[in-house]
């Protein structure tokens, strides 16, 4: 009888943890009800993937979806830059004679892109000087510059960007080709993503598992300055810090990245849309979701 007290502290101890249990998966059923609600409420077809970097829990809505990978793709070559310039290839410091002129993956006929399609002109003043590798690099994540972004896809080669994508996970993050190429998208030959693999590859960046550290930090900097940010950011305080990358064509937006918390916290966060009957409301839809998530993690 002696042992009855162990027993019946332990019993507290069981039923203190199946509360708790249940009060975090009560938590994360309401957080995926909301999201899903808030979606619905907006033409066109979401994507979601959200993962605590310290719990580890996930949100996964039409996380397998297929879509556009639109500028998001830009990320996939970022890391492949960082990763050939540490075995050595070259070196960020390296310059880049800046043209305007690419062969088209369909059959080498040459293309050239227009400066008004483009969300940084100021590169296309620039043709017939060059500028170091990590300045195109800054501009194709910051600015989304296509031109940069071509540029830097014909030293890399899109397969090699494929093929690391595979290597760190993301087994349907497709790139195929540089930004702009139309015969290649009257063909369907497009980059491709799912929010799923966009998450994975933001935790290898967050926790310096992209290529290594101090690529995986670095990476990080540019993205914390990214210009557009009316999606992820839009309705977080000041004070939360946000390294992501947008993606912009007909129909479509996008916005993956990290979340940091004024208390050292993080997390990923990957909104992805298609289908957009009203670019405005899906960008309000996206936004409404991040600021969404961002309550859940702070009622913990």
């Amino acid at each position: 009888m002696a042992a009855l007290p162990y027993f019946d502290d332990m019993i507290c101890r069981l039923g203190l943890f199946t509360f708790l249990m249940m009060a975090y998966f009560s938590a994360s059923a309401q957080l995926e009800q909301s999201v899903k609600d808030t979606l619905a409420k907006y033409p066109g077809v979401f994507a979601v993937a959200f993962k605590d970097l310290q719990t580890g829990t996930e949100l996964l809505i039409n996380a397998q979806e297929t879509f556009h990978a639109a500028s998001t793709m830009k990320v996939p070559v970022m890391i492949e830059v960082f990763k050939q310039a540490a075995a050595g290839r070259f070196a960020l410091s390296d310059s880049v004679m800046v043209k305007n002129e690419f062969k088209s993956i369909v059959d080498s006929s040459v293309y050239h892109l227009n400066p008004e399609d483009d969300s940084q002109e100021e590169l296309y003043q620039q043709v017939g000087t060059r500028k170091t590798l990590s300045a195109l690099m800054y501009e194709m994540i910051i600015m989304s510059s296509n031109l940069a972004t071509n540029l830097i896809i014909e030293m890399v080669d899109a397969k090699n960007v494929t093929r690391t994508m595979r290597d760190l996970g993301a087994a349907h993050i497709q790139v195929l080709r540089g930004v702009e190429d139309d015969k290649a998208f009257g063909k369907g030959l497009n980059n491709t993503t799912t929010a799923y693999d966009l998450m994975l590859l933001f935790e290898k960046i967050a926790e310096g598992k992209a290529v290594n550290a101090p690529a995986s930090q670095a990476m990080v900097k540019i993205l914390l300055d990214q210009h557009f940010n009316d999606v992820i950011p839009a309705q977080l305080p000041p004070d939360v810090k946000v390294a992501h990358k947008t993606g912009e064509i007909s129909g479509v937006r996008h916005d993956a990245g990290i979340v940091f918390l004024p208390d050292g916290r993080k997390y990923v966060l990957v909104l992805l849309s298609k289908q957009l009957p009203d670019i405005k409301a899906g960008v309000q839809a996206m936004a409404n979701v991040s600021a969404l998530i961002y309550r859940h993690t702070q009622a913990k």
